[in-house]
């Protein structure tokens, strides 16, 4: 069984890194990276976060910055490109896209949204540009519960495109949002039968669950949060070893803050393989970033009547927070 390691580790390594630091400094570039891809992007990062921070941090970091490269996912890089749209925005791959928000297409999301007049439109930040613009707010799984309890109780809402996310805010905050029919590959894959087996053999275990899993995976869950509030939880419990339930690429940051514990991934429903990754994230490598660091490209383009619609519900969303 293939296990997961994502220790950033590997031959050749250091000659990328110091090539890749040589043209940061050379570009007067700042490096984003997401928990979920390889742990050799996310040590060699000035930032690494979950969606919600990397939002939060882009703006700031890009300020003395002339290049700001996301590694991540198409959506990330467009939400970069729309808090900073002066600044030259790269990713080290284009092809890093997103099953959820693919799940999602602007189009079929603007007649769902025209088939609920009066409703508020409530989308999860994992969505393109086009579905931002159709939003009035948007909410990462870090907040998305304050801002959807911000509205009044009786206040009609749209909620896309992670049907996983938002039946999860629906069962704890008791609102019946309207929800669109997407969700992630990579948490929808999660078994929770296997899941189940390592609990009965790691019975002081907690699982950690992000909320794009679905139900039967949350009720087997002692924690269920953001990736940074699995983080965090992760590193504050007494518990010495945990079963987490969401990208792998999280594990290497769990294991750097808490070394002396043991983290294992949850499996998913291939019983050939022991952990469960984004194959997009895993596009980003050391030698794409040094190529685009290089090169000047792959360049994030954005329509800029989009990205006008787009940055509303964004900064909607960053106020709330």
């Amino acid at each position: 069984m293939k296990e997961c390691t994502n220790s950033g580790a590997g031959v050749g390594n250091d000659a990328l890194r110091e090539e890749i630091l040589r043209l940061k400094k050379e570009k007067n570039a700042v490096i984003l990276a997401h928990y979920y891809v390889d742990g050799a992007l996310q040590d060699i990062a000035d930032y690494v976060g979950d969606s919600l921070a990397l939002a939060q941090k882009a703006a700031d970091a890009a300020r003395d910055a002339d290049v700001v490269v996301m590694c991540g996912v198409n959506f990330m890089g467009e939400t970069v490109k729309v808090l900073c749209p002066d600044k030259t925005v790269l990713m080290p791959d284009l092809e890093a896209g997103c099953s959820l928000a693919d799940s999602c297409p602007a189009e079929e999301f603007a007649a769902f949204v025209a088939s609920h007049p009066g409703h508020t439109v409530i989308s999860y930040v994992n969505t393109s540009i086009g579905v931002k613009a159709l939003s009035d707010v948007l909410v990462t799984s870090s907040n998305a519960r304050r801002i959807v309890e911000s509205f009044p109780a009786d206040e009609k809402i749209i909620f896309g495109p992670d049907r996983n996310l938002g039946s999860y805010i629906n069962s704890v905050t008791g609102r019946e949002m309207v929800l669109w029919d997407g969700a992630c590959h990579v948490h929808e894959r999660f078994s929770p039968e296997r899941i189940a087996e390592l609990k009965a053999a790691h019975p002081d275990a907690p699982v950690l669950a992000h909320p794009e899993c679905r139900r039967p995976v949350l009720l087997l869950a002692d924690k269920v949060g953001s990736t940074a509030a699995l983080l965090e939880y992760a590193l504050a419990s007494p518990a010495k070893e945990f079963i987490v339930a969401t990208e792998s690429g999280i594990l290497h940051q769990m294991r750097k803050g808490a070394p002396e514990k043991t983290f294992i991934a949850a499996p998913p429903t291939d019983s050939t393989c022991g952990c469960n990754e984004c194959a997009y994230m895993k596009l980003n490598t050391l030698a794409k970033l040094r190529d685009c660091l290089r090169d000047g490209k792959p360049e994030i383009q954005v329509d800029p009547e989009l990205a006008e619609r787009a940055l509303r519900p964004i900064e909607r969303m960053l106020s709330l927070c």
